[in-house]
């Protein structure tokens, strides 16, 4: 069955956008680039600079906006595929884009507030660190894969769920890592452990799901 596709103006902007920002900060922060791109092969990256952190960071903020792009163009491909196709358009895109970076954040902002009340500052700020790195890696992972998506391959049901399976994987490695960095502390807490990660990394998803399964009944 043939397709009427909307163009891809504007997320050829997105997808041009997200490499003017990685190709922005391998120019003026090279030698963390370097080591940040050998995340999942070494550890000297979140060793050298989770103790370094800064409440405002360029480099992470340079990816991280790249992150918001590219998620934005993959769910955009997601819903496409997976469920009738969407018109798009400068105002709905913006929609996404606000919608996926406030989840972020507001996320990260709850799981500050957690830290706060139990007096964990120290300890979830080194595990936000190194979940926002591995993040930013996806980011930077899903520009060739939404370039692949939006202008080579036409995608369909089971090349979504490929990359779907890729991306879950390399974000359980990365929360395995920082698991295993605090493998002590969870073994002493283990049950604030387990309620941990209903509430705070399950639970949030799985909202989410049902709201995308919801609206497209709708």
């Amino acid at each position: 069955m043939l397709r009427d596709y909307d163009t891809h103006d504007l997320f050829t902007i997105l997808l041009v956008t997200g490499i003017i920002l990685v190709a922005a900060s391998k120019l003026f922060f090279e030698r963390r680039f370097n080591q940040f791109i050998g995340i999942f092969v070494s550890s000297t990256y979140l060793k050298v600079y989770e103790k370094n952190q800064k409440f405002f960071d360029y480099f992470d903020s340079l990816l991280f906006v790249n992150l918001i792009f590219s998620l934005a163009i993959f769910i955009w491909i997601t819903l496409n595929t997976v469920f009738e196709p969407i018109e798009i358009s400068a105002n709905n895109l913006l929609r996404l884009i606000l919608a996926i970076s406030v989840f972020i954040l507001v996320k990260v902002l709850i799981e500050r507030l957690v830290a706060s009340i139990f007096n964990i500052d120290k300890l979830i700020d080194e595990y936000l660190f190194q979940k926002i790195s591995y993040k930013n890696f996806l980011g930077i992972l899903l520009v060739p894969i939404n370039a692949v998506l939006l202008y080579s391959l036409t995608p369909n049901k089971t090349i979504i769920l490929i990359v779907i399976a890729l991306l879950f994987l390399v974000n359980l490695v990365g929360l395995i890592t920082s698991y295993k960095s605090h493998q002590s502390l969870i073994k002493k807490e283990f049950f604030y452990f387990i309620l941990y990660l209903c509430a705070l990394e399950i639970g949030p998803y799985l909202i989410l799901y049902k709201l995308f399964i919801e609206t497209a009944k709708a």
